[in-house]
């Protein structure tokens, strides 16, 4: 059985039993937090029992390595929308020891793509028309610096406005452990 049907079966029966009533709950959070997170499949769970939320507490934005790459990203537009559509008031970004991005590197990944089936040729007309692929594909040494650049691109972004706290945490994918590497309410003063 593939992947899909066995998911839409698995649908069909939690409409039906209505075991969707326990999630209800607005698209406004309750804590009035926005959270930027790695994507790894640890924190699922974990994360939200680790910071004590319950769903409907805070929108979660999920990416590889919890990285703002630029300021005008997409990960930057769930922020500003979160804050000024859905009633956000703080901002964490928390990433975590054992990231997988603390380990990326690009000329392996290219090399994969290449493996399965990316053209070297597609490679370089990316490159071409500016792209640097290296650059958009790069990780980090230190998930506590990586979370600090990315809390002062949100802190600095001229769209995020003054007295938003823009927290920074690195958390244990083991046990939980929430270790503070910047606290936005420091940077208020």
């Amino acid at each position: 059985m593939s992947l899909l049907v066995e998911i839409l079966e698995h649908n069909q029966e939690f409409v039906q039993e209505k075991q969707y009533d326990q999630y209800r709950t607005t698209k406004f959070p309750d804590k009035k937090l926005v959270i930027l997170s790695c994507m790894d499949t640890r924190l699922t769970y974990l994360l939200p029992q680790a910071m004590n939320l319950k769903n409907g507490d805070s929108k979660i934005i999920k990416n590889a390595g919890a990285i703002v790459s630029h300021p005008f990203d997409s990960v930057m537009r769930s922020l500003v929308v979160a804050i000024y559509e859905l009633g956000a008031r703080e901002v964490c970004v928390v990433g975590h020891h054992g990231c997988g991005m603390g380990g990326i590197r690009p000329d392996e990944t290219m090399e994969k793509m290449m493996d399965r089936g990316i053209s070297e040729d597609t490679l370089d007309t990316l490159e071409r028309a500016g792209i640097d692929l290296k650059h958009w594909l790069r990780g980090f040494d230190s998930v506590e610096e990586s979370v600090k650049q990315s809390v002062e691109v949100i802190r600095q972004h001229p769209l995020i406005p003054e007295g938003i706290p823009v927290h920074g945490l690195v958390i244990d994918p083991e046990t939980g452990k929430l270790d503070v590497v910047a606290t936005g309410y420091e940077a208020e003063k």
